[in-house]
């Protein structure tokens, strides 16, 4: 549930550094997923209908347009006004990343942008640290989601911030969304097994060597690792020593326990006589 609407798929999904548009719409349609992310840097409104990235987003999906690459508070508050005239969604995932080496997302500015684009009736799913005081105070601020990163975006190092990422869960009242860093399948499992209402994946299914089948991967990942949250884990054990699964007893230990052919009494006659026979 995201600002009171339901959607079915737990993985979102972003359209850079795909190869071609045809290859990132055939990803989009594998994902199963029903919101895509989409940097307004990217969008050339004047080419609405002649190839823009736009046109190969399927219809059916939501769009989320995101202010990659604003510097501070109001240059994102700027872009994400123009996102919202030029496709008529008040959806805005805001990034604000003045860093170019580590694309890390500046708290401060952050915070600050969120505070006034929910002021100007924006739905906004801010990026951000994994720091649970700021996931807090994002939510305060109005947010719809919070969306910790696992780790620098683009990496594909995977989940790196698990820990802060749990805490994160623990105490939001919002849908955390780990956003940026998932590198494979199994890293989008680890996180909806910590609890997370959600993954937004890009570069690693954008640059597999087959985005459609990385694709599809993810999806299913997503799914496994939110039913294995609900499933409720186990807590580790503190023994020292293994502790098996199955008995090392039984009836195939009575067995092994059993007197041997040699040793077996002597077979008496059908008449009961205890006179042996043969």
């Amino acid at each position: 549930m995201i600002a009171g609407r339901s959607y079915g798929s737990r993985l979102l999904v972003g359209t850079g550094k795909f190869a071609a548009h045809e290859v990132m719409r055939d990803s989009l349609l594998a994902s199963g997923a029903e919101i895509v992310t989409v940097a307004l840097r990217r969008v050339d409104l004047d080419r609405a209908g002649e190839g823009d990235v736009l046109d190969f987003v399927p219809p059916a999906m939501t769009l989320l347009p995101n202010t990659s690459g604003a510097a501070d508070a109001a240059e994102a508050l700027r872009l994400a006004r123009l996102g919202r005239a030029a496709t008529g969604t008040g959806l805005v995932k805001l990034e604000v990343t003045p860093d170019p080496r580590t694309l890390a997302p500046d708290p401060i500015e952050t915070l600050r942008a969120a505070e006034l684009m929910v002021a100007d009736g924006f739905t906004v799913l801010p990026y951000c640290s994994a720091d649970p005081v700021l996931a807090r105070r994002l939510e305060e601020a109005g947010c719809a989601t919070v969306m910790p990163l696992g780790s620098w975006i683009g990496s594909n190092r995977g989940l790196r911030t698990r820990d802060a990422i749990a805490a994160i869960v623990a105490g939001a009242g919002v849908p955390v969304i780990v956003d940026a860093g998932l590198g494979v399948p199994s890293d989008a499992a680890e996180a909806m097994e910590i609890g997370a209402a959600a993954v937004l994946v890009n570069t690693a299914i954008a640059v597999a060597a087959d985005p459609v089948r990385m694709a599809r991967a993810f999806a299913l990942a997503t799914v496994a690792g939110r039913l294995g949250y609900l499933a409720g884990q186990a807590g580790p054990g503190t023994a020292t020593a293994a502790s098996a699964s199955s008995p090392l007893t039984g009836f195939l230990g009575a067995l092994g326990a059993a007197p041997s052919a040699t040793s077996a009494p002597p077979v008496t006659s059908a008449n009961g006589n205890g006179k042996a026979v043969g």
